[in-house]
């Protein structure tokens, strides 16, 4: 469960649902508190999971030092605005997005995720009846199989959404321990358990096929966080990704998109440094690797550069540098918190091509990392 920030002041992928073929998808039938979070230990995760999975222990102390002078007064304000916009663009039926991607489950749980950032819990905060809203969405989009989508909605791959559900439902699963949200996460984890494939990764449909490395730190992710909140994952599973990642990284310390080959790219190099991390590894040769050839960003980022997939990179990214610590996070917050205030609408938006709503949470989630709230962030 999220623990309030003592320290600290307050503070691509197109991310779709849809495909329902081979699951047989079906929309399952079935007040603002004070402004710091309520006290609460860490979710524990069941001893069997502790005794026999395949992840290592999360990394534990303090929050890296000089985080607290990190949080700036302009930083506050700009994530004041930006909670504020996102919880007015909140749809009626408790989803996020718009256009093609209204409803879209990526989105909301994204959304979901930023609120908790911010320190407010399913059903407390100023943002908890928003979440509730979002996590009755999530869970009423999980099919009897357990896949998290959204019938008829645009897709390019809907196993992302998936992940992205998955994870949101485990995040809330690990702060209130509902058994309605705990009945549906468990489906969703034995899905992604179920349909890893051969090599050790997932791709866009949730089959047993062929794998790509952005796809697999969606699923890696969400298993890690459900595990935090006590769900068994199995030892093979995470041993057979760690692989699949590993056989992923080129010799310039890169990811690749496939084992087939391909160059190194900033967001997929993101994307593979957080997996091996969500796998319990910190120190491996693989991961400082990865981390060098991260931070030859740094200076792009200082120079306001743009690419594809720009928020998804510098969401895997920030989350690779906060676990990492030291000089690797000291040197790349600012520099994204700086490019991410002068890109925030009047406003409070951040425009992305997904749509608003998917560029501000994934902007918010970045700006909140040092508040230590997020369980799966949290040190």
């Amino acid at each position: 469960m999220m623990k309030p920030r003592s320290k600290l002041p307050r503070g691509a992928i197109a991310l779709l649902a849809g495909w329902v073929g081979f699951w047989g998808v079906a929309r399952a039938q079935g007040q603002p508190a004070a402004k710091s979070a309520p006290e609460q230990a860490p979710a524990k995760s069941a001893p069997k999971a502790q005794a026999v999975d395949g992840f290592g222990e999360a990394r534990r102390g303090d929050v890296p030092e000089g985080t607290l002078l990190m949080m700036t007064a302009d930083t506050d304000q700009a994530i004041k605005s930006g909670l504020t916009w996102l919880a007015r663009a909140q749809n009626a039926d408790g989803s996020f997005g718009v256009g093609a991607y209204k409803g879209n489950i990526a989105v909301t749980s994204l959304a979901g995720l930023a609120f908790m950032s911010a320190g407010s819990s399913p059903g407390r905060g100023p943002y908890g009846a928003a979440l509730d809203r979002a996590i009755a969405y999530v869970m009423d989009n999980t099919s009897p199989a357990g896949f998290i989508a959204v019938v008829g909605s645009s897709t390019h791959g809907p196993m992302y959404s998936h992940g992205f559900g998955a994870l949101f439902l485990a995040e809330a699963y690990g702060t209130t321990h509902r058994p309605e949200i705990r009945e549906k996460l468990q489906k969703a984890v034995r899905l992604i358990i179920d349909t890893q494939n051969n090599e050790g990764g997932w791709r866009y449909q949730p089959i047993r096929r062929d794998a790509d490395l952005s796809v697999t730190i969606c699923q890696i992710n969400a298993l890690r966080a459900a595990r935090n909140a006590g769900i068994f994952v199995p030892k093979e599973t995470v041993d057979a990704c760690l692989r699949y990642v590993k056989r992923s990284q080129n010799p310039d310390g890169g990811f690749r998109y496939m084992l087939q080959g391909g160059a190194s790219a900033f967001p997929r190099s993101a994307a593979g440094v957080v997996a091996l991390q969500s796998a319990g590894e910190y120190d491996s040769r693989e991961v400082k690797d990865g981390v060098a050839y991260l931070r030859q960003y740094t200076r792009e980022i200082k120079l306001g550069n743009r690419y594809s997939h720009y928020f998804y990179g510098h969401y895997y990214a920030a989350q690779a540098m906060w676990l990492r610590g030291g000089a690797d996070w000291n040197d790349w917050y600012p520099a994204i918190r700086d490019e991410l205030l002068k890109r925030q609408s009047a406003a409070g938006y951040w425009t992305d091509s997904i749509c608003n709503e998917y560029g501000t949470a994934m902007a918010l989630i970045i700006l909140q990392i040092p508040n230590n709230y997020l369980p799966i962030f949290q040190r």
